[in-house]
């Protein structure tokens, strides 16, 4: 007997488990337009990657969005929590903070008629307290806290041996879920540093709540995100670090998360006038940035901004360099970047890679080639978040033009800020000097880093499939 799977024209389409912490396919609006299957098969190279018969009829799914954020009949899209939201927004007991990762602030815009790229800070901080946030903060910060961590760590790897070489950043939870499904023999290689909203939000239940007099238990905490896998990201296990720091049940680190579009489906309801929305600024508790906070949004910032931080860390020295603020090599919408940094007599490969097919091509060169890096920045989404599943739909061809005004954004921003490297950030200096005490700490360690698994078992007895020998991919060769 043949195998037949409960997914339907899986020539035409992505198949969608329905319990899909993220994403949901709407069939009966569904046209059989193709482009969900070329964004996981083509674009984040996950279908055709597996065979169904072999993981039991369950799909593969990385929870990037692509299929999502590409879908012109509004047949993917989403798993929704707004509603989460407004019932905590609406209990007094609850207190809703609500941090807002960069990405978001060059793409709101879209959503009410400004350019892309048109960076809107005020407004969407203005908006989420209109809408009824208690407090809202900066996800920068813990942008901030991510390279103070992450590049800390890898001087250590590099310099004193105390981990695999190259390191892989850690930021993006679709990158991490495809380590850990097509490539588990990489997976001690990424930085056990959480994602910089991770970080943050056991930063909210912890010190923020300490220093604002806040009860713990009372913080619904609330990202808005331009990506749909931190909806799968914050149900982790492992994601709940603030409590098992206290000792208390503070439930998940991140409570809810909502997309960028999520955010201007809110707007909406509330019949907010997003142009007439008067500026606000973040609350002066883990609200203030850096540059290279900023710049994480675009593919290459993680990486330009632990290049600006190890300077300090390596030579003692500030400011960083104008080359290394600068950091051309790794900016730019080209797959895969190299670059090699020379700092206080240490030299730093690196390399920047985005999109699942040139991850899954640049792993598979880099296990044959033997190729030497330091550090690597991994982002599942073309563009990085900018280009996340859950920004603004941006309809083909313009989509690349898009993406590139939001990158563009980021970095005039970025550009002309007063403070651009990490650990310039005097409310990161503080959160050390009051609470974690030093980068790789025991603090800084209990809130701030976390494990990752081997997820292959997913797959199958079938690890290593490939088009040509997936028998529900167009490209599928039948054995002679």
């Amino acid at each position: 007997m043949s195998f037949e799977s409960r997914f339907q024209h899986l020539d035409r389409r992505a198949p969608i488990a329905e319990d899909n912490v993220a994403i949901i396919h709407d069939l009966e609006k569904c046209k059989n337009c193709t482009l969900c299957r070329k964004a996981c098969a083509d674009t984040m190279s996950v279908l055709d990657y597996y065979d169904l018969e072999a993981t039991g009829d369950n799909p593969i799914c990385i929870q990037c969005g692509q299929c999502a954020v590409i879908c012109p009949f509004g047949a993917m899209y989403e798993r929704t929590e707004l509603d989460k939201v407004k019932e905590a927004i609406a209990d007094p007991e609850k207190i809703v903070v609500i941090q807002t990762a960069p990405a978001v602030r060059v793409s709101i815009g879209e959503e009410f008629g400004f350019e892309p790229g048109t960076y809107q800070e005020g407004k969407m901080v203005g908006a989420l307290r209109a809408l009824g946030a208690d407090y809202v903060v900066d996800t920068n910060f813990g942008a901030d806290l991510t390279i103070m961590e992450e590049a800390n760590e890898l001087l250590e790897r590099k310099l004193h041996g105390t981990g695999p070489l190259p390191q892989f950043t850690s930021c993006c939870p679709a990158w991490v879920k495809f380590c850990e499904t097509f490539f588990p023999e990489y997976v001690s290689h990424i930085s056990s540093a959480r994602s910089c909203i991770a970080m943050e939000s056991a930063m909210v239940k912890t010190y923020f709540a300490k220093n604002m007099n806040i009860d713990p238990k009372k913080i619904v905490s609330v990202s808005v995100a331009p990506c749909t896998a931190k909806k799968a990201e914050i149900r982790r296990p492992e994601q709940n670090n603030a409590s098992r720091y206290t000792g208390e049940d503070l439930g998940p680190d991140t409570d809810i998360c909502i997309t960028t579009r999520e955010f201007a489906q809110w707007i909406r309801e509330a019949e907010l006038d997003f142009a007439a929305v008067e500026d606000s600024a973040y609350d002066k508790f883990i609200g203030a940035a850096t540059g290279g906070g900023v710049i994480f949004g675009n593919t290459g910032g993680v990486m330009e901004a632990a290049m600006r931080a190890s300077y300090k860390f390596i030579t003692g020295d500030e400011p960083s360099p104008a080359p290394l603020l600068n950091l051309t090599d790794v900016r730019g919408m080209d797959g895969v970047k190299e670059a090699s940094v020379e700092i206080g007599g240490h030299t730093i490969n690196v390399a920047v890679c985005h999109g699942g097919k040139n991850i899954r091509e640049f792993l598979n060169e880099l296990k044959e080639s033997g190729k030497t890096y330091d550090f690597i920045e991994m982002m599942a989404c073309p563009g990085g978040c900018i280009g996340g599943g859950g920004q603004p739909r941006a309809k083909l061809p313009v989509a690349n033009k898009v993406k590139g005004e939001r990158i563009e954004g980021l970095y005039n921003w970025d550009s002309n800020m007063k403070l651009r490297s990490s650990y310039e950030n005097p409310e990161i200096k503080d959160a050390y000097a009051n609470f974690l005490e030093k980068p790789l700490g025991h603090i800084a360690h209990e809130l701030l880093h976390t494990t990752y698994v081997d997820r292959s078992g997913d797959l199958g007895a079938r690890k290593d499939v490939t088009p040509e020998t997936c028998p529900t991919s167009p490209k599928f060769k039948k054995p002679e």
